[in-house]
């Protein structure tokens, strides 16, 4: 590791673990907790949950997992400029989707209306939820055992009833205070990685094409450079080209703009990042405005696209129905998950049993939910 600027995380000033462990012998304790997630079963999950595009309509089109993987390269990159802990960002940005329900924010968003009179669902709360409850790997404790950086760089937002009941990690949503710069990264690093990446999803897909694109500022900059210089490519290679250049061009703006605010406001440590008024890793204003140009795009002609509608819909009805067959009568369930819900049932109460179910919910892939739904409901289908 290249030698950490004095306001990067390091492990060695780590805040801990929810419980006590012996400092690994070989690895960084951030390196610890990279690991743990990789071996998880909720990471290998990732592999089968996509973002737009449902896991069987094609092989090419990104998911939870590759798009993680995408994020952990960019924010490295990002960290190793700005002298920041490289091994903390790659934490974060592999658990940062761990909690996502299949079908994107189609089944997000049709799981917290099933979940409404318990609490709500919402992702980046299930994958803290995720990491510190549901993997059951270790014989001494429930969860992954996260150092707090990385449980901080998880939890990107979060309502303050929730933060109450979250602790220290919690604690800086009601204290209005910043996470780590390395958590600022993975955030901003997300962002480059879904846009550009739903861009050339689309394209390939057949959804948007390269004349509506070129009415963004973003891509029509580089289309215009990448035709310039190579007047006879075409097809695949085009796309690609322009996509790569547009990633460069934020990468290389939030590493400038970065760069310049943090020479401008010297912190001297992690805490005085913490107690900053605003983050100061960022793009800079033009980008800003270059990014949103390019999400109210994909929001209004890839997003709301009516085949796209038609998959969400479709989503929708899979996961309500899902939720209402198991919180109704969860004998449909495996004995084991039959225990979860009867044990957190006796412990909250309704509220306990439906945000087992939840959990279970959550944790399908795609294939999974598509799966259990013929099972439940087809009858033709009677395993």
């Amino acid at each position: 590791m290249l030698k950490l600027a004095p306001y990067a995380a390091n492990d060695e000033m780590s805040r801990g673990r929810r419980y006590p462990e012996s400092s690994p012998a070989y690895r960084s304790q951030f390196q610890r907790d990279r690991d743990r997630i990789i071996h998880s079963a909720a990471f290998r999950r990732l592999e089968y949950k996509t973002q737009v595009f449902v896991n069987h309509e094609g092989d090419m089109f990104r998911t939870r997992l590759t798009h993680s993987i995408e994020v952990a390269q960019l924010s490295r990159t990002i960290a190793r400029i700005l002298s920041l802990n490289e091994e903390l960002c790659e934490t974060i940005a592999l658990a940062h989707d761990l909690g996502h329900t299949p079908f994107g924010h189609a089944g997000q968003d049709a799981l917290n209306d099933c979940m409404k009179d318990y609490g709500g669902f919402e992702h980046n709360l299930q994958s803290l939820r995720t990491v510190d409850e549901l993997e059951e790997r270790y014989a001494e404790f429930r969860g992954l055992n996260l150092t707090f950086e990385s449980r901080e760089g998880i939890l990107k937002h979060c309502s303050i009833k929730n933060a109450k009941e979250l602790g220290e990690v919690g604690q800086r949503f009601l204290d209005k205070t910043r996470p780590s710069l390395e958590a600022q990264v993975v955030n901003l690093a997300d962002g480059i990685a879904y846009n550009n990446h739903d861009v050339d999803d689309g394209l390939r897909s057949g959804l948007i094409t390269i004349e509506q694109l070129r009415n963004i500022e973003l891509f029509e900059d580089q289309h215009i450079e990448v035709t310039d210089n190579y007047s006879d490519l075409n097809g695949r290679q085009l796309i690609y080209e322009i996509i790569r250049r547009m990633i460069n061009r934020q990468v290389v703006d939030l590493v400038e703009t970065s760069q310049e605010n943090l020479k401008s406001h010297e912190p001297k440590d992690i805490n005085e990042v913490r107690q900053h008024s605003d983050d100061l890793i960022s793009f800079s204003d033009k980008m800003k405005a270059a990014n949103l140009e390019l999400k109210q795009f994909l929001r209004d002609q890839l997003y709301r696209h009516y085949r796209v509608h038609r998959m969400s819909a479709k989503a929708s009805r899979i996961i309500c129905a899902l939720f209402d067959a198991f919180i109704n009568d969860p004998r449909l369930l495996n004995p084991e998950h039959q225990q979860n819900i009867q044990k957190a049932e006796q412990e909250s109460g309704q509220p306990g049993r439906a945000r087992a179910v939840a959990d279970y919910v959550a944790g399908m892939t795609d294939r999974y939910a598509i799966t259990e739904y013929r099972r439940i409901f087809d009858p033709e289908e009677l395993t």
